[in-house]
């Protein structure tokens, strides 16, 4: 893999952000997972994204796996030494309620271990790329996953876990930011716009995979919420909670979880 190579990635990921855009544009209809409690909101921008880049990702690496949320699962991915782990749309709320904080995600691990990772934000253009071992960019330009610190913490965090009173143990603690999707949260961090995030309920891996890829390439430091590193296309993909910082801020905002994060079984 090379820069040239995940420039072709970064063009597939920008084209999809605006797929999403133009639908956003001429409408859309939204289903629900679980329709009686109108929860988990699917909608037809990203079905259509799914099937481009599955189209368009499969031709870039045709040996590799495919994970994505919104496809059927198949058992054959954990045969693949590559695998492709897509969101297409990371905070469908978000995109339904146009709120722009919402990212198309893709990643790619090789024997589980994250290798690249493209997240854009479609409403604004905004494109976060990265290989672990090769750099990180922001809209072309060298980004770094470091931060000047200042007296407290800056966490992106949850806007549903925010509601729910998830981060009422750190008030006082940690400035605390809401965001959207997680993807897009981990591309900000990577990005040094904050010291760091976290979530410590479940995530599956296309929420992360990408988001984690960034951080690693850009020089930040991340784990799950039992404080191990990241192994991706797993039979079961859900992980155990993800926790994101700079290198500057990673041992004290570890120190802080430790000390008021409620204990999970």
């Amino acid at each position: 893999m090379d820069k040239a190579w995940l420039d072709g990635l970064a063009e597939v990921v920008q084209e999809a952000g605006r797929l999403v855009e133009d639908i956003a544009r001429q409408g859309f209809d939204t289903q629900f997972k679980h329709p009686e409690e109108r929860r988990d909101p699917v909608t037809t921008a990203d079905l259509a994204c799914d099937a481009f880049l599955k189209e368009r990702l499969l031709a870039l690496l045709p040996e590799a796996g495919w994970l994505s949320e919104e496809t059927k699962d198949r058992p054959d991915r954990l045969r693949k030494s590559w695998v492709w782990i897509v969101d297409p749309i990371d905070g469908t709320r978000e995109f339904v309620r146009r709120i722009p904080e919402y990212a198309v995600s893709v990643a790619l691990a090789r024997d589980g271990e994250p290798v690249a990772g493209a997240v854009v934000n479609p409403a604004t253009g905004d494109l976060f790329l990265g290989a672990v071992g090769l750099g990180a960019w922001r809209n072309g330009t060298p980004m770094a996953c470091s931060r000047i610190r200042g007296e407290r913490l800056t966490i992106l965090g949850s806007r549903s876990e925010m509601n729910r009173g998830e981060f009422e143990p750190f008030a006082g603690v940690l400035d605390v930011r809401a965001v959207g999707s997680i993807a897009y949260k981990l591309a900000l961090v990577a990005a040094g716009e904050a010291d760091g995030t976290f979530s410590l309920g479940p995530k599956h891996e296309w929420d992360i995979a990408a988001g984690v890829a960034l951080v690693l390439a850009a020089g930040g430091r991340v784990h799950d919420g039992a404080g191990r590193p990241f192994r991706f296309n797993q039979p079961h993909t859900l992980t155990r909670g993800i926790v994101a910082a700079t290198r500057e801020a990673y041992g004290d905002l570890a120190l802080l979880l430790e000390r008021h994060a409620p204990r999970r079984a």
